[in-house]
């Protein structure tokens, strides 16, 4: 590719006409980014997952020495089948100063600023590095990130800040709740309705089941912990999906069922499902294998978000802070890649253009002054590296 000083709209037009809906490939976005960056005489990195149908790309610019800072963000985007679109969702379409497509808000707005920025960082003389960190597969269970951790690690200079640029209105968020989805599955015994002896009814033993993730959730809400810059103030649980049964007249033999809690960041997850796990194995299992040896009921985690812990007052939310021209930092209910981030010991915050009241949705937008002080983080941060 040649080198091609860009906007940050023609870039995200860019990234927007990359239909990388999770289910897909985000190669071709890859590509993309990994020629852009060698235009400007910048090298990366990729990383593929193991069937090599979707990668991470890192780079660097400037000296790898400690004290940068990352822009991390995810390239993957949620479908958008059975959803109302005025417009093609993977043309960026401008209407009255809002820009509409899929990934608009989340997240490839904050990725084009920071292409858009490369310029301005090169002709910059960084005194500490500039990181991009870009992932696959936030959206299904930030599966991306994960294999991407001990790259970083391993790879990267202790940095000063992660910046996951998430939709914030450019607010900067120092917290979030963690989140843990698991599914339980129940393997009963199929019998004729009229003979209740014969059989175990897996949907009856999942009622079970969910009835005492109520009381969970009803010990989180009266007990807590509690975190007051939250709401609700304290871990939540939700049951999802349930799938059992085949007809009114016969017992069902299996039923499985999605469930969630989010964790405020002071609660204990790891108590929580055990909690869970010790009434299915001292309770629910015993009596399902004496009613008959094949029956059994199983829960797997199947995706997890850490909590993004607040450190309020360090260096990293103090820049953080400087560079989103902000006083004050907020938390946000939603779940990201910040918190996998800070496992590793990198300092985190989520702050990025758009709102996300407007992911997910059919007609996703983005404003265009969103990007205009996202363009403005970026120029601070080039400023601040340099100095």
């Amino acid at each position: 590719m040649a080198r091609e000083t860009q906007n940050t709209q023609a870039i995200l037009e860019r990234l927007v006409g990359y239909d990388t809906t999770s289910r897909l490939s985000n190669l071709e976005l890859i590509n993309y980014i990994q020629s852009y960056l060698q235009s400007f005489d910048i090298e990366s990195k990729i990383q593929f997952n193991d069937e090599k149908s979707k990668a991470n790309i890192i780079a660097t610019i400037g000296p790898n020495v400690p004290g940068g800072v990352v822009l991390s963000g995810h390239t993957d985007v949620v479908p958008v089948d059975g959803q109302d679109w005025a417009t093609d969702p993977f043309t960026l379409t401008e209407k009255g100063g809002q820009l509409v497509g899929r990934g608009s808000a989340d997240m490839k707005g904050f990725i084009a600023s920071a292409l858009a920025a490369v310029p301005q960082f090169k002709a910059a003389n960084l005194k500490r590095p500039i990181h991009f960190a870009f992932t696959y597969d936030e959206e299904v269970g930030c599966l991306g990130i994960q294999s991407l951790l001990p790259v970083l690690k391993d790879q990267i200079a202790q940095p000063r800040l992660v910046v996951v640029g998430e939709p914030t209105s450019m607010q900067v968020a120092n917290a979030h709740k963690g989140q843990y989805v698991s599914k339980t599955r129940i393997w009963g015994r199929e019998a004729h309705s009229s003979r209740p002896e014969d059989g175990v009814n897996a949907v009856a033993v999942a009622a079970e089941l969910i009835t005492f993730i109520g009381s969970l959730a009803a010990k989180a809400r009266i007990h807590g912990p509690h975190d007051d810059s939250f709401d609700p103030t304290y871990t939540s649980f939700n049951v999802g999906p349930i799938k059992g049964g085949s007809a009114f007249n016969i017992i069902p033999n299996y039923c499985e069922f999605d469930w969630e809690f989010r964790a405020v960041p002071n609660a204990d997850p790891a108590a929580t499902l055990k909690d869970y796990t010790d009434f299915l194995s001292d309770v629910i299992n015993p009596h399902l294998e004496a009613s008959f040896p094949e029956c059994r009921a199983e829960n797997a985690v199947w995706a997890y978000l850490p909590p993004l812990k607040a450190e309020p007052g360090s260096d990293a939310e103090t820049l953080a802070l400087a560079l989103a021209g902000r006083n004050d930092t907020t938390v946000v209910a939603f779940g990201t890649e910040a918190g996998h981030i800070q496992s590793i010991d990198f300092p985190a915050v989520v702050c990025g253009p758009g709102d996300i009241a407007q992911a997910h949705k059919p007609n996703e937008f983005i404003d265009k002054s969103q990007l205009d002080a996202c363009d403005a983080f970026m120029k601070r941060l080039a400023d601040v590296l340099s100095a």
